[in-house]
């Protein structure tokens, strides 16, 4: 159930809270289940909200829902393009296994075709394989979307973008935003051709930023954000086989700039000059955590997994996550951050 007013926040207005989410294919259902969670709380509001590649559908899915219909609304289209989603991948080829199926394994490591595209990947180009450049998502996030409400809606909005020609991050806003843009932000450059947008092609924005925390401090009133965070950061043991070796360097690479902006926050806490006031805006940001060890037992294949049955399991994995985080932090929204970023500065040390 919902947290009443009086037992989360005593105000007269709701605490304005900003959202960072991050990509990962159909795991993106998971910062789904975390999203509905969060809506059904009074006391929050959205102040901004940085996404990259299905953070970025999940942040602006939610946006348009909620200025056409509020909180609910937001959770209504959140739904709607999810079950969208799903509804593509009953045509698609990439099944599970009757193994994996019997088993309740969500994975995809057994399935003949996913293994077909793994090694073509590796040696034939997007280009080749996919001469049209044709992609599902495009249609959904057209059906999905009203894309000139979400130019007018209040919540702000950055997708992030990776340029090919240099490698540098583009922060895409409400009034840029467009299907070809939240393509561009999921773009995996061995899956799909780059999408080109005013002139420059651009790949996954989680190789500059999953996501990216900049817009946030700099642009939005709130000094609360809250990570849902989807791809572990760490993981025991080391990977031995080559299907856990490429799971494992997916993750740290698309880790590493979100760490690099935490570990930025962490230091200016300890030395922003008062007088400085770029550092003093970073040292202020209270950042929060949102994140589930149920992610780490999930293996890179079944990001590509859109059965409803498993965007299901990820929703209800993420309410529940967000559920333990309000019962375990909302006293420390307004007032401290919950993350121990500090504790990153450490481990750099």
């Amino acid at each position: 159930m919902p947290l009443s007013k009086s037992s989360a926040h005593t105000r007269t207005a709701p605490l304005l809270v900003d959202l960072a989410l991050q990509g990962g294919g159909a795991h993106g259902a998971f910062a789904w289940g975390v999203l509905d969670r969060l809506l059904e709380e009074p006391w929050l509001a959205f102040d901004g909200i940085s996404g990259t590649s299905a953070g970025a559908m999940n942040a602006a899915v939610l946006i348009d829902g909620h200025a056409q219909g509020g909180p609910e609304g937001a959770r209504a289209a959140l739904e709607s393009f999810w079950r969208r989603v799903a509804r593509a991948a009953l045509v698609s080829p990439f099944r599970r296994g009757p193994l994996d199926v019997l088993l309740g394994r969500w994975t995809l490591d057994s399935s003949p075709l996913f293994i077909a595209l793994d090694l073509a990947a590796r040696l034939v180009s997007p280009y080749d394989m996919n001469p049209t450049g044709a992609n599902p998502l495009r249609d959904i996030l057209a059906e999905s979307i009203d894309f000139s409400r979400l130019t007018r809606a209040p919540i702000k909005l950055f997708v992030t973008a990776t340029n090919v020609r240099t490698g540098h991050g583009r922060i895409f806003r409400n009034a840029d935003v467009t299907p070809d843009v939240l393509l561009a932000s999921a773009c995996l450059p061995f899956l799909f051709q780059a999408i080109e947008i005013d002139g420059e092609a651009y790949w996954d924005g989680g190789y500059a930023g999953n996501p990216t925390m900049t817009p946030l401090v700099r642009e939005c009133t709130s000094r609360d954000t809250i990570l849902v965070q989807i791809n572990p950061v760490e993981r025991a043991g080391i990977p031995r086989t080559a299907r856990e070796i490429a799971n494992r360097v997916n993750e740290v690479s698309f880790n590493a700039t979100l760490l690099k902006e935490l570990r930025m926050i962490a230091l200016l806490r300890q030395v922003a000059d008062p007088g400085d006031c770029e550092g003093a805006l970073w040292a202020q940001m209270r950042v929060h955590r949102i994140a589930s060890s149920a992610m780490n037992e999930l293996g890179y294949s079944s990001k590509l997994n859109a059965e409803w049955d498993f965007l299901c399991y990820l929703r209800d994995e993420g309410r529940r996550s967000a559920d333990d985080f309000l019962r375990s932090h909302r006293k420390d929204l307004g007032h401290r951050s919950s993350l121990d970023i500090d504790a990153v500065v450490e481990m750099d040390g």
